[in-house]
């Protein structure tokens, strides 16, 4: 394969790097600001999941210049809005502006959830396609690992306004990714569908494809209708839309944004001191990283739907196991079932989701698609991590992991009964009318 085609994944993934550091960044800064703005429970879960409320809007609209303008103009700007609101929300003078600012970067990091994994997809040989669009995830538990290393070590050796440092440092790689895009070529897909200039795409097609006529001819008639008036919500799509909707709505209700979120918080109810937390919140970090990395070495040899199983059973057994402990108030094993309970993310939903929701959907409503199932993946991620603090605090930590572990059942259950295998399949083939 086309050394070109790995570089432009990469290029594109450094989206999900920017996404999981602006996610993570704010697990080392969430209970200074409670204190430093004296928040009240409910305050302090809506001034952190400010964030995730953007993701939504990102999420549900990002599809639209995303087809309008490219996908890779829309990348460049969702690059200049982390780069400003990274800098806002470590500037941000009251809880208000805060809010403000991690609202617009919200936007972004769910503007990039939906348009890099189509791009990738978009670009992709069908037999790498997992493994490139994995590529997006990858760059995703980086960012949150780097993350919890750059908020362990500002908190060591920054003592004054150590809060504002990490939320800044995103912007850093937020103009390394802008200027990325620059050697990145737009989507062969949008070039056909949407401007009609199959010349300009046969120059991309021909690092993908072998037979570059054959693959324009199977695009063209891979959509039914005029893109322009393909509406979404109707029968013929209802299988990809309920797919995308239930592994999306089971990605978050196994609580990994409450606990990339709410890391440290978490080591602190067993007991461990500020500093222990923050240090064993790099062991996340480390964990998803190498687990994820895994999860990109088996997908494409054996399949999406095996991944899930993997990460469905890893899911009940450690929920449950934590659960149990702090149910009897028995804290020493938390942080090895919480290691557990990563792992089994990386591994399974963790590698899955944004492949699976980008190869599900038909070209004439890929991106629309991907804009549904990352808007059900964020408002589900936004009222968990709204609650989290609000839930522990009046009805404890018990009651919250047993929830998670009662639904990820559930999702066993799903991957069983109704999760199709997309593995080394056609983007023209896997569409479910």
């Amino acid at each position: 394969m086309s050394q070109k085609i790995w570089f432009w994944s990469l290029c594109i993934s450094m989206g999900g790097l920017l996404f999981g550091l602006d996610c993570a960044v704010i697990s080392g800064a969430e209970m200074t600001i409670q204190n430093l703005w004296q928040l009240s429970p409910q305050m302090h879960g809506r001034a952190i999941s400010s964030a995730l409320m953007g993701t939504i809007v990102g999420a549900a609209f990002g599809n639209i210049p995303s087809n309008r303008l490219g996908r890779k103009k829309t990348l460049f700007l969702v690059g200049i809005l982390f780069f400003v609101t990274s800098i806002g929300a470590a500037l941000a003078w009251n809880v208000y502006v805060f809010i403000l600012f991690r609202f617009l970067g919200g936007i972004a990091i769910g503007a990039s959830s939906v348009v890099a994994p189509v791009y990738i997809s978009e670009i992709a040989p069908a037999k790498h396609r997992g493994k490139m669009v994995m590529a997006f995830q990858i760059n995703i538990v980086a960012g949150i690992l780097l993350a919890y290393l750059t908020n362990y070590l500002i908190d060591l050796y920054i003592t004054q306004a150590g809060w504002r440092w990490m939320l800044g440092i995103v912007a850093l790689p937020s103009l390394l990714f802008s200027v990325g895009l620059i050697f990145v070529p737009e989507s062969p897909r949008w070039l056909i569908l949407y401007q009609h200039n199959s010349d300009a795409a046969k120059k991309i097609l021909a690092c993908i494809e072998d037979n570059v006529e054959q693959a324009i001819e199977n695009i063209k008639k891979s959509v039914q209708n005029n893109m322009s008036h393909t509406k979404f919500f109707q029968k013929k799509y209802f299988t990809p839309i309920f797919l995308s909707f239930l592994i999306a709505f089971f990605n978050q209700v196994s609580g990994i944004n409450a606990v990339i979120y709410y890391a440290p918080r978490i080591f602190q109810m067993t007991g461990l001191g500020s500093s222990s937390a923050l240090l064993s919140t790099i062991g996340i970090g480390v964990v998803n990283f190498i687990s994820t990395i895994l999860g990109w070495y088996l997908i494409d040899r054996y399949g999406r739907r095996f991944l899930m199983y993997i990460g469905s059973f890893g899911y009940i057994i450690s929920l449950g196991m934590i659960t149990y402990c702090f149910y009897n108030q028995q804290f020493t094993l938390v942080p090895t079932f919480i290691y557990i309970f990563i792992l089994s993310h990386a591994i399974g939903q963790g590698a899955v989701i944004w492949v699976f929701i980008a190869e599900i959907f038909p070209n004439e409503i890929r991106s629309q698609g991907m804009s549904w199932g990352c808007m059900v993946h964020w408002i589900f991620a936004t009222l968990i991590s709204d609650q989290f603090t609000n839930i522990t605090h009046h009805f404890g930590a018990t009651s919250i992991f047993g929830f998670f572990a009662f639904m990820m059942i559930l999702q066993l259950l799903f991957v069983w009964k109704l999760m199709p295998e997309t593995k080394g399949v056609s983007l023209e083939k896997t569409a479910y009318h």
